[in-house]
């Protein structure tokens, strides 16, 4: 008896979407991701093979000279290219996650100048918001912002900023009103080449070395007081309400990586043969491919769900970005670890890219919220009401 329910499916321009951003990737990110990783150096191939489909910032409007894809096509596009490269991934996720506060809040006049530069590929976007002192506890920040004239004096150092030193601009947090809390603090937009900017060495890291990690330095630069980013005391509420959106990006990130590794394991699994026969065929292994699947198929619909949130602005979205990062990130990093092992031996060495896969999934448990601060917001959320 038909009740006239149509299943779940997602309309097909997100399945095109999907197909366009493989390809690309297949040909143009996946053959760079190893050599991004041994030398950790940007891939800057990679980006050029994004930048000339259009994937290098796809959530910038058209208005601005970008693609204009939604917040969920750009979850799937940034799960493409972590599938073949985690590094790469950051290309797309950093430029929406420097780029968001703008989008959120910032006159038309710095959305005019700052977002088609991102949209052309001349330059990309970078978030500072983390300091040495300041990182689960970002409301305890000490950079700050003094307002001189017609200008604003920025002192202070960042810490762990993504793509420092590539980025040509910087969402910058800063403390305005010292005695006000997370109150005083706004927002302002930095350039690269801004007098007094400096950057650190890179960051020796465990994975995701192919993105450049270092500190920023601010040594008395002077800005024009037209690049603070909405109203002065503002900029704490706007950097979560940043993070809300683009935890649903690190989750992408997740699955795409997740989803990279499954697939090489797979395939591995049905080639490589044991006591006669290829080991796909033995149910130890069989059970490690479809636990993989089972959370890859969950993490997939829950991130989903979450873009979905975040491009209508729904007032669940800080429960189901938290969730959707929080599940994805841990079952990426149980994936990854259990697709070495289907591996085994060859999966512990660099003539396959599981142990890079494995490297690069622990940090999508830590940044942009640990884990563990993803879990004190849903239940926060929960117990507000705003859950579901």
């Amino acid at each position: 008896m038909s009740t006239g329910f149509t299943p779940y499916k997602l309309p097909e321009e997100y399945s095109d979407i999907r197909t366009a951003t493989r390809d690309v990737c297949d040909a143009g990110v996946a053959p760079h991701a190893a050599e991004a990783d041994q030398t950790a150096s940007f891939p800057a191939k990679s980006y050029e093979a994004l930048k000339a489909a259009d994937l290098h910032a796809p959530h910038i409007p058209a208005e601005y000279g970008g693609a204009g894809i939604d917040a969920l096509g750009t979850a799937i596009v940034i799960e493409e290219v972590a599938r073949a490269c985690a590094s790469s991934s950051l290309i797309p996720a950093v430029n929406k996650l420097g780029s968001m506060p703008l989008l959120l809040d910032a006159s038309e006049e710095l959305k005019q100048r700052y977002l088609p530069p991102v949209a052309d590929g001349e330059a990309m976007f970078s978030y500072c918001l983390s300091e040495p002192e300041a990182g689960s506890d970002a409301a305890s920040m000490k950079t700050r912002a003094v307002r001189d004239g017609d200008e604003w004096v920025l002192d202070g150092v960042k810490r762990w900023i993504t793509n420092a030193g590539v980025s040509e601009f910087y969402t910058v947090f800063a403390v305005t009103d010292p005695e006000a809390g997370p109150k005083g603090i706004s927002a302002f937009v930095v350039e690269k080449d801004d007098a007094g900017v400096s950057f650190g060495k890179p960051e020796k890291k465990l994975g995701i070395k192919g993105s450049p990690t270092a500190e920023v330095y601010f040594d008395s630069v002077r800005i024009p007081a037209g690049r603070l980013i909405g109203e002065v005391g503002r900029g704490f509420s706007l950097a979560m309400r940043t993070l809300d959106h683009t935890r649903v990006t690190i989750a992408a990130q997740a699955l795409g990586i997740a989803q990279g590794a499954l697939d090489i394991a797979a395939a591995y699994a049905g080639e490589r043969e044991q006591f006669g026969k290829p080991i796909a065929k033995f149910q130890a292994v069989q059970f490690l491919l479809a636990d993989a699947a089972m959370k890859i198929t969950a993490a997939r619909e829950l991130t989903y769900a979450a873009a979905a949130r975040s491009e209508r602005v729904d007032a669940d979205l800080t429960y189901f970005g938290a969730a959707a990062k929080c599940f994805a990130s841990d079952a990426a990093m149980e994936i990854t670890t259990d697709m070495v092992q289907v591996l085994g031996g060859y999966g512990y060495t660099q003539d396959f890219p599981l142990e890079r896969m494995m490297r690069d999934a622990k940090i999508t448990q830590i940044y942009e919220g640990t884990n563990q601060v993803q879990r004190v917001v849903m239940a926060r959320e929960l117990l507000r009401g705003n859950a579901f």
